[in-house]
């Protein structure tokens, strides 16, 4: 987990426009994911002013400062609320900045940013960007590949044949997010998010062939930044003692932070092609959230089957 993301980093991802403060990107950082529209204070009213947060201004408060609000009580309620662990201030729509804002952010060296999108989007871009730059992080030992539109986590004990696996995979179509470690975060209630480390990205290591550069040698679409986590396929090795799910009714999860993630577990066998098995497995959960579930289809026909025994 990042404990903070620095304003220059949030101009150069958002792409925002620096009216003011240029100087000072580097030094003030985020510490948090919420964004603030600051409609209270502009009031007067600083009891719960979340002063650490980015303080986005939208036509409302642009408005409201200009029309109600004297030069005076501007340039007060502005100097108030560029405190020295405020972020920044944004300006949403391409709005002209109040004078007396760009006096206080040259006075406390709060720099202000701009852009043309609207303020509700401009919100959204800076919230998801910040939420998972900043959320807690968990890095999982696995394969991570997106298989028809579906991000599966492929798990199982070290040399057990994951990387192969997934270039098995690639070379099917399927793209790769991570190799051998993938980072994990909760990106809302019911959505987790995997992605590579930067030192690994693209890169998949094959025993006995070494590392190799997905993108290069199968292009820019064999490989994903990251994706959500949808299915977890846990490769095992078979033994005649354990127990395998086989009409798929024993569904079990893996749950990351508050995500409970569903779970199959694979037995491994000599000739066993695990890349048939797991696009097969990503179809079946695809239909299943389609509302087609072939156990209970087989459910329905075994019920049937013997109500016509029982008639005979």
């Amino acid at each position: 987990m990042a404990d903070s993301v620095s304003v220059s980093e949030l101009v150069k991802k958002i792409r925002l426009d620096v009216y003011s403060g240029k100087e000072f990107l580097k030094e003030r950082n985020v510490t948090v994911s919420d964004i603030s529209r600051p409609g209270l204070e502009l009031t007067n009213y600083f009891k719960f002013y979340p002063h650490e947060r980015v303080q986005l201004f939208g036509q409302t408060e642009i408005s409201y400062a200009k029309d109600m609000m004297s030069t005076d009580d501007r340039r007060d309620i502005f100097n108030r609320m560029a405190m020295s662990d405020t972020p920044a201030f944004v300006i949403s729509r391409g709005l002209p900045i109040p004078a007396e804002l760009m006096e206080a952010s040259k006075n406390n060296q709060v720099p202000i940013l701009g852009s043309n999108l609207p303020t509700s989007r401009l919100l959204s871009n800076m919230t998801n960007y910040l939420e998972s730059h900043l959320a807690e992080r968990e890095s999982v030992h696995g394969e991570l590949m997106e298989i028809y539109g579906l991000g599966v986590l492929i798990t199982g004990d070290s040399g057990i044949g994951k990387s192969e696996t997934a270039l098995d995979l690639i070379k099917r179509g399927h793209r790769l997010i991570a190799d051998d470690r993938v980072d994990v975060y909760q990106q809302d209630e019911q959505t987790l998010v995997g992605e590579a480390p930067k030192i690994l990205q693209h890169l998949l290591e094959i025993r006995g062939v070494g590392i190799i550069d997905v993108m290069n040698l199968f292009g820019a679409g064999a490989v994903r930044g990251h994706t959500d986590i949808n299915l977890i396929v846990h490769l095992q090795n078979w033994d005649k003692e354990t127990q395998f799910d086989r009409l798929g009714n024993g569904e079990t999860f893996r749950k990351f932070f508050d995500v409970e993630i569903p779970k199959i577990t694979v037995p491994v066998r000599v000739g066993r092609n695990l890349g048939d098995i797991i696009e097969a497995a990503a179809m079946n959960f695809r239909a299943r959230n389609m509302g087609y579930d072939a156990t209970k289809v087989f459910d329905d026909n075994l019920n049937e089957l013997i109500r016509d025994n029982s008639k005979k």
